[in-house]
């Protein structure tokens, strides 16, 4: 729990909860961790995936890409050394999807270990090694020198209008 973010493509949030209270789950099994404590790490991760307005709403009052950036704050709020992440952007658009990458991309230069899986090949661009499984066999594995830049492409981007 303290060591391995997990982000899951079918986000496993809690139905009734707010977003706020999603996020401090992981939070509640730390008993070094404060309530108060509780409360600042998740507003920080929300805010890190674009949140910072949606603290309060429930799972059904939010979008699948507000689910799915509620579930990735989830994922980050522990500050783990590896991350899990099951198609973490397949259910965003364009331009939140780099928004993602940029903070995987910031977190991967900050030490931590991002397994992120995906059945988008364009993705492996962002990426500092790939390896490619079928039928559960290895059929590639490349190490990346130079990924691409996330934040050179989300910066090009045109803003969106929420």
């Amino acid at each position: 729990n303290r060591k391995i973010g997990f982000v899951f493509q079918s986000y496993n949030l809690l139905p009734k909860t707010t977003a706020l209270e999603n996020v401090e789950l992981p939070l509640l099994y730390n008993p070094k961790v404060s309530a108060r404590q509780r409360r600042d790490m998740a507003t920080k991760a929300l805010e890190a995936v674009g949140l910072h307005d949606r603290l309060y709403h429930k799972s059904n009052q939010m979008s699948g890409g507000q689910q799915q950036r509620v579930a990735i704050a989830r994922a980050l709020v522990n500050d783990p050394v590896i991350i899990l992440a099951d198609e973490a952007t397949g259910n965003l658009d364009t331009r939140t999807s780099y928004s993602i990458l940029v903070l995987f991309q910031q977190l991967h230069s900050r030490g931590r270990t991002i397994i992120f899986v995906t059945h988008n090949p364009d993705l492996a661009a962002y990426s500092s090694r790939n390896i490619v499984l079928r039928d559960g066999k290895i059929v590639s594995d490349v190490i990346n020198p130079n990924p691409a830049s996330a934040k050179e492409v989300y910066d090009s981007l045109p803003a969106q209008n929420d």
